[in-house]
């Protein structure tokens, strides 16, 4: 088990205007509306149009792509079939509702985009931790639900996780997440910018100012999670030998460890280079934390764990494809017997078609953890 004493509680940051509207009972927010344009063209001299016109074209060019990419959403082959009816029945064997006595920590997720239709990846990933877990909370916050107590929109996805007792389902307010945290100014101004990957950073601010102000495990909507994880307390995973990853995090409340997290992220912000505020951000603080100048000298100081990078990440992002290749049971034995939960690499993965009657390994942990979803997906393939 991997815990320290209460750290010190008494971290404090610059008085900030208390927001209007909202409560954390009820985490709605609509985000701002994008700038009036992306690309304002200076006028040049007539021998410069020809010159201006072609990098506007190019620049226009990559901007499409990087929008598409990261912001229509995942391709069709992901997404749950508009054929399937909106309600499902809930099946046998759901979790029990929590039982009286102290709480254990809640275990949240994050949809920081307007998407309020879950994919079989995200519903997988909810209900194999409500199943892990069924005496935690599961919290499920979509910045794209209505606030105040708005019934839930009419979605397969949304009516397979009522199934869990112990899922709640609520809408994000940004501001109010962000509000008295370092990252209060940076989200601010953050309305008025473009930048090439938007939802991961607001993402990687987001699950940070929510750890630091309720404490808990965070885990993405890509993960599927095989074993209790109540037991690993002020802990993060390791993606390589030279990298940490923030795809799970787990600390309590107020932890100086993610306070320097969140100061880092604005002290040293850089929202054009992919993974510069989430993976690199956690590895620098870390090495920082524990005074190394390589992950290999230490994995574990001052109360914060470095856990090995079987127990999150036992298949590479460089091998993504193997979670759609066959696996007999002995190899799928050997490949998880020190994993936790598994990461699936949905930028990579997304949109590679899998067959839920395959012996593919992502086919398997679906049977095996997310047995809901997985009826639910076989049934859509009929």
């Amino acid at each position: 088990m991997f815990c320290v004493p209460d750290p010190d509680p008494d971290i404090r940051w610059p008085a900030q205007p208390v927001p209007t509207g909202g409560s954390w009972h009820h985490l709605g927010e609509i985000m701002p509306r994008p700038p009036d344009c992306l690309l304002r063209l200076l006028r040049g001299a007539p021998r410069q149009w020809v010159c201006a016109l072609f990098l506007s074209v190019k620049f226009t060019f990559f901007v499409s792509v990087a929008i598409y990419w990261h912001v229509v959403g995942e391709p069709r082959g992901h997404r749950l079939s508009s054929t399937l009816p909106l309600h499902v029945p809930c099946p046998r064997g759901t979790p029990h509702a929590p039982s009286p006595g102290p709480p254990p920590p809640d275990i949240f997720f994050l949809e920081t985009s307007d998407r309020i239709n879950p994919s079989f990846l995200f519903t997988c990933s909810v209900e194999s931790a409500a199943r892990a877990h069924p005496e935690s909370r599961v919290v499920v916050l979509m910045k794209g639900l209505p606030p105040d107590n708005a019934s839930l929109p009419h979605h397969l996805g949304l009516s397979l996780l009522g199934c869990f007792p112990n899922v709640q389902v609520l809408p994000l307010d940004l501001e109010e997440l962000f509000w008295d945290t370092p990252l209060a100014g940076w989200h601010a101004g953050a309305r008025g910018r473009w930048e090439p990957y938007p939802l991961p950073v607001l993402s990687d601010a987001a699950r940070l100012a929510l750890l630091w102000k309720f404490g808990g495990i965070y885990l993405d909507t890509d993960f599927i999670v095989l074993k209790d994880l109540r037991n690993l307390t002020n802990a993060l995973g390791t993606q390589s030998r030279y990298v940490l990853n923030g795809a799970f995090l787990s600390f309590q409340r107020r932890h100086q460890f993610v306070g320097l997290c969140m100061r880092d992220f604005v002290e040293h912000y850089n929202g054009w280079v992919w993974g510069h505020q989430g993976p690199q951000l956690l590895t620098r603080v870390f090495k920082k934390w524990c005074s190394i100048r390589s992950l290999s000298q230490s994995h574990a100081c001052r109360g914060v764990t470095a856990l090995p990078t079987q127990a999150f990440y036992p298949v590479p992002w460089q091998d993504w494809k193997r979670y759609f290749e066959d696996i007999g049971p002995e190899e799928l034995q050997s490949l998880l017997n020190a994993t936790y939960a598994v990461h699936v690499w949905n930028k990579k993965s997304q949109g590679t078609y899998l067959r839920a009657s395959s012996r593919a390994l992502l086919a398997q942990l679906h049977l095996r953890y997310c047995p809901s979803t997985y009826a639910v997906m076989k049934l859509s393939q009929a």
